[in-house]
Order: C-alpha cells, then sequence, then structure tokens
C-alpha cells in the first residue's frame, strides 16, 4: 500500500476533514469535491506538511511526516496555488530541480518540453495557463517518482489541453508500481480516466467507488408517486422528489431492470450521481 490514511481527523475552525483512504499500486485515484470540501487538506496530510489531530498518515509504509529526503524525492507534486517565481525561465529550473532531486532526468525533461512546445528561454510569467499546467505535470513526472499527488491540474484548461495533460500521466501509468491520486471539482474530468473516485463533501467522505461500477451500476429510476410506493426501497441511495414524482438513485440498477421492467430506469453520469448524493433525501 503506497498510503493509508486511518481515522484521520483534522479540525480547521469549525470546519473538520473526516478520511479513511487506501491507495494501492497501480492505480489512479480520483479525488472529488467542491472548492473547500477537503481536498488540498488530504494531499497536505499525505506530504507530512500538517499533521493530524487523530488517526494515522502512513506513505510507502512509514508515518507521512517521518519520510526523509529519499521518500520524498519518490513523490511528485502538482499544486494549483504553489510554483516556481514565475520570473524564472525553463532552463533555470533545471539546476533548481537537479539540486532538489538527484534523479533528475534533464535530457528527458528537456525531451518533453520540446514536445509539448514549452519555450525554454521564456520567463513562465509569459506562459498560457495551459503552457504553466504542463510545465508543471512535467515538472513533477521528471525525477522518478512512484506517487503523483495532483492537485486540480487541468482547472482552467481547454479540451485539448487537458487531454494532453491525462494522455501524459497515462504513460506514466504504464510502469508498474506506480499511483496517481488527483483531485478535480469537475468530475467529468476525471470519469473516463481514475479507477476509483472518492468524493468528499464538506469534509466526509459520502462515496468510495470503482468508477466502472459508479458507470455500470449506478442508476435514476424516474417512477410516479404510485409506483414509488410499490418500490422496493432496500437498495436506493437517495430520493428526490419531482414533478413527475420521483427521481431515485440506486447502485444495484440491474435489480430494478430486472424486477420492475415497467418503470424508468435511466444511466446517470458521475456528475449526477454526485449531484444527487449530495442534495437528494436520505430514506
Amino acid at each position: 500500500m503506497l498510503v493509508q490514511l486511518e481515522h484521520v481527523r483534522k479540525k480547521y475552525g469549525s470546519f473538520t476533514l473526516e478520511l479513511n483512504m487506501q491507495i494501492p499500486e497501480d492505480r489512479i485515484i480520483g479525488l472529488i469535491g467542491a472548492n473547500g470540501a477537503g481536498k488540498s487538506t488530504t494531499f497536505k496530510l499525505m506530504l507530512g506538511l500538517i499533521r493530524p489531530d487523530q488517526g494515522s498518515v502512513e506513505v510507502f509504509g512509514r508515518n507521512a511526516e517521518d519520510l526523509g529526503a529519499e521518500q520524498k524525492q519518490e513523490i511528485g507534486t502538482v499544486f494549483s496555488d504553489s510554483g516556481f517565481s514565475e520570473y524564472l525561465k525553463v532552463n533555470q529550473l533545471i539546476p533548481v530541480m537537479k539540486r532538489f532531486y538527484p534523479d533528475f532526468r534533464e535530457e528527458e525533461f528537456a525531451e518533453r518540453c520540446e514536445k509539448f512546445q514549452i519555450p525554454r528561454n521564456k520567463q513562465i510569467r509569459d506562459f498560457s495557463t495551459g503552457m504553466k499546467a504542463k510545465l508543471n505535470v512535467l515538472l513533477a513526472l521528471s525525477h522518478g517518482s512512484r506517487l503523483l499527488l495532483l492537485d486540480e491540474p487541468t482547472a482552467g484548461l481547454d479540451v485539448v489541453a487537458r487531454e494532453e495533460i491525462l494522455d501524459l500521466l497515462r504513460e506514466y501509468m504504464e510502469i508498474p508500481g506506480r499511483s496517481i491520486v488527483v483531485s478535480s471539482h469537475i468530475s467529468g474530468d476525471l470519469e473516463h480516466f481514475c479507477d476509483d473516485l472518492y468524493m468528499i463533501h464538506e469534509g466526509e467522505i459520502v462515496l468510495h467507488e470503482e468508477t466502472d461500477r459508479i458507470l455500470e451500476e449506478y442508476g435514476f429510476l424516474k417512477v410516479t408517486e404510485q409506483e414509488y410506493e410499490a418500490l422496493d426501497k432496500e437498495y436506493l441511495l437517495r430520493v428526490r422528489k419531482e414533478p413527475f414524482g420521483y427521481s431515485c438513485l440506486t447502485d444495484q440498477k440491474h435489480y430494478y431492470l430486472e424486477n420492475y421492467p415497467e418503470i424508468v430506469v435511466e444511466k446517470g453520469s458521475v456528475d449526477e450521481v454526485i449531484t444527487m448524493l449530495v442534495k437528494g433525501e436520505t430514506l
């Protein structure tokens, strides 16, 4: 297990984050939630930058706070609110990276800069949003890391730039033993990229599921009031009153397809599932 958070609790004023999470090898884990839900705090806990008030955070089998320089070099990070001075040029970053990361792969980094049209003799402040995002990911991939922690790496990018970054990350995962934890407040960005999704809402994990299972087994029942009254509600997760009757979220779509062939059962996107989990009523 690359990362393990057990019974973690971190409190900031009136906000409390509570986590149980496991990051095994060879998985891409999506962390979804609105801004302020606790995603960045989760990353800081994994990096040992902050301590939990309760519980334990282990990375590579060691307490996150006790990671040495050698272990930290195996973690690549991208944070939306941090980075190098924008007055630097990319070529000026190379000696800095070599100093902090003995395994920095300068030739490979230079080749990728050329491939993704990142100018090396231009100040970073003159880069477009997409160029800055690609540079940050290239730097995280440049020093042999086996764990990537990426906080909103595709925020504000157009479709083409997003796909270029996701393709880079897919290539990174071709080597066994690696994993990625990537956050976004836009679940559609991660729907066809992640193996597992964790949904954080107001400091709590309200969903942990394999992405394929969400797409294949979760669904929405659209029923009249009469149909709702007659419905077996054991496998309903959330319900919302609608003008036509009720919309019901289930994680056992095929059960209702087989046993209630007369009702409407629709496939939902990850966004729709998450919206219902947050806004729908519990039974």
